[in-house]
């Protein structure tokens, strides 16, 4: 993927930076492989607002993307490269031999055209899906699954990828993306290669206008509000009045642990992030 820039023709156009898609090749999505995205705001069932600065945005339609690759030992051909606007990744159109199409994460050097295969009999080539017992040591995966048959949780957003670093009976040890050294399951299975559009973290919107079309509201500072609406408002000029970065309901903002104290999941880490 590359990045286009503009000429200054306007304050939005001045720092804008786009993606070229070039690498798209999908003309429009298959629609037996789509869902209409239903727009929440924010809102949960009971119609209170649970995440904040959620509304409007332009019309999407959800691709429904195959994380099982359960379909063994079946030959699958590359169709289209394919841009989904619910996620930073692309997707590959794969069509089976027996006809059957289906949409998967698009890793970086996969074309249309090429050959995919899943299972454990499948070589470890790009796009190919198995075993994390049967990876070569120091490929990169990405799609992973967390517990056998789920489907993949891990390391599905553009550029990300995990490397593996040993195997040990019938546990296979992974670095994330994020540092951390983490224990899985040898039957989980993963996709060989990096998740594509890896440029996507140096896009630039350029407009407050284009976050709207994301379906992202604006958000007001704490510190720009008056007493009354947020314990950091109030005071003349730029001042939080001693009070500690928090949320509008007084919940501290910085330095607290995100990560619960007791998780079964901690036995698994190796090595922690930070």
């Amino acid at each position: 993927m590359a990045l286009k820039t503009y000429k200054a023709r306007s304050c939005g156009m001045r720092f804008r930076e786009s993606a070229t898609f070039e690498e798209i090749t999908e003309k429009r999505p298959v629609k037996s492989l789509t869902l209409p995205l239903r727009k929440k705001g924010g809102r949960n069932n009971l119609g209170r607002i649970t995440c904040r600065h959620r509304g409007g945005g332009a019309k999407q339609r959800i691709r429904i993307v195959d994380f099982l690759r359960s379909k063994f030992g079946v030959e699958a051909t590359v169709k289209d490269i394919a841009y989904d606007p619910t996620r930073s990744a692309y997707l590959a159109l794969i069509e089976y031999a027996d006809g059957v199409k289906t949409y998967i994460l698009a890793p970086e050097g996969l074309r249309p055209g090429m050959k995919v295969m899943n299972g454990p009999g499948a070589e470890a080539s790009v796009g190919n899906c198995l075993p994390l017992s049967q990876i070569p040591l120091g490929l990169s995966v990405h799609a992973i699954e967390l517990v056998p048959g789920k489907g993949a949780k891990v390391c599905r957003s553009a550029g990300n990828s995990c490397q593996v670093m040993a195997r040990d009976g019938g546990v296979v040890t992974l670095k994330m993306p994020s540092g951390e050294i983490r224990m899985f399951d040898g039957r989980c299975l993963a996709s060989i290669g990096a998740v594509g559009n890896k440029d996507w973290g140096s896009i630039k919107l350029g407009k407050a206008g284009r976050k709207r079309y994301l379906g992202i509201r604006p958000t007001v500072r704490g510190v720009a509000m008056n007493p009354v609406d947020h314990p950091m408002g109030g005071g003349e000029g730029r001042t939080s009045g001693g009070t500690n970065p928090c949320s509008p309901w007084g919940q501290l903002a910085k330095g607290g642990k995100t990560r619960a104290k007791h998780k079964a999941s901690d036995k698994v880490i190796v090595k922690r992030r930070k």
